[in-house]
C-alpha cells in the first residue's frame, strides 16, 4: 500500500510492486475509460504489459470529497441513528468517564445523579439500556432496577449495574431484580462496551434482557 498525501485528505493505493525510474511513452487512454476517475493514460513496458498511470491529483480530490461526504451521512446517522445510553451514579468522575466512553463508541448518553433523577428523565425519554450504579443518595440502584422492571413501559429496558459491591449476595439480588449484567469497579472498558453491544444486539434480536455475566 502506498500513502499519498495530498490537501487535507490521504489516500491509500494498493500497489502489486514498485518499478525503478525509467522513460516511458504516455498512451491516451480509449472512450470507454473517460468515465474512470483518476487515470492520466497507459503505458507499454519492455515485457509488453500494459500498464495504466494514475492521476494522483485527481484521486486526492475525489478522495476528498467522498470523505467529506461520508462525515456528513455518519454525522446524520449519529444524530438519528445512535442509541441511547443513561448512566445513573452520583459520582461526577464516574458519569464523565463512562460517558466519554460510551460517546467515543457512538452512543448518545443520558446523565443522572440517583435513581430519583433517573425515573424523572425516564418520563421523558426511553433509553436503550441503563447504567446504574448501587449506593446512591435518595434512590439506589436496586430500588431503580425494581421500578424500572415493574414498569410495562420500561421493563424491556437491559440494565447493567456498575458497583464496588461485587459480593454474591448483591449479585444474587440485581439478578432477582431484573438487571441483565453486573460488573464491579472500576470497570474495563472493553468488557462494558462489549457487555452493552451484546445486551442491545440480543434486544433487537429477540427482546431478552437477561443476557448479560454475573
Amino acid at each position: 500500500m502506498l500513502l499519498v498525501r495530498g490537501g487535507d485528505q490521504p489516500i491509500a493505493v494498493q500497489v502489486d510492486g514498485v518499478e525503478g525510474s525509467q522513460e516511458i511513452v504516455v498512451r491516451s487512454l480509449g472512450a470507454q475509460f473517460k468515465q474512470v476517475q483518476g487515470l492520466s493514460g497507459a503505458t507499454v513496458l519492455g515485457d509488453g504489459s500494459v500498464v495504466v498511470i494514475l492521476d494522483l491529483p485527481a484521486l486526492l480530490r475525489g478522495g476528498s470529497r467522498i470523505a467529506t461526504l461520508r462525515r456528513e451521512d455518519a454525522e446524520w446517522i449519529d444524530a438519528e441513528h445512535a442509541l441511547t445510553c443513561m448512566v445513573v451514579d452520583d459520582s461526577v468522575t464516574m458519569r464523565k468517564v463512562t460517558s466519554r466512553l460510551l460517546e467515543r463508541n457512538g452512543y448518545q448518553v443520558m446523565l443522572a445523579r440517583d435513581g430519583v433523577e433517573a425515573l424523572d428523565q425516564l418520563h421523558e425519554r426511553v433509553p436503550d439500556i441503563v447504567l446504574l450504579d448501587v449506593e446512591m443518595p435518595r434512590m439506589d440502584g436496586f430500588e431503580l432496577a425494581s421500578r424500572i422492571r415493574h414498569q410495562p413501559e420500561w421493563r424491556h429496558i437491559p440494565m447493567v449495574m456498575i458497583t464496588s459491591r461485587t459480593g454474591q449476595k448483591h449479585r444474587d439480588r440485581a439478578r432477582e431484580l431484573g438487571v441483565s449484567a453486573y460488573l464491579g469497579k472500576p470497570f474495563d472498558e472493553e468488557e462494558l462496551l462489549e457487555t452493552v453491544n451484546q445486551l442491545l444486539v440480543s434486544i433487537e434480536t429477540d427482546g431478552a434482557h437477561e443476557t448479560g455475566s454475573f
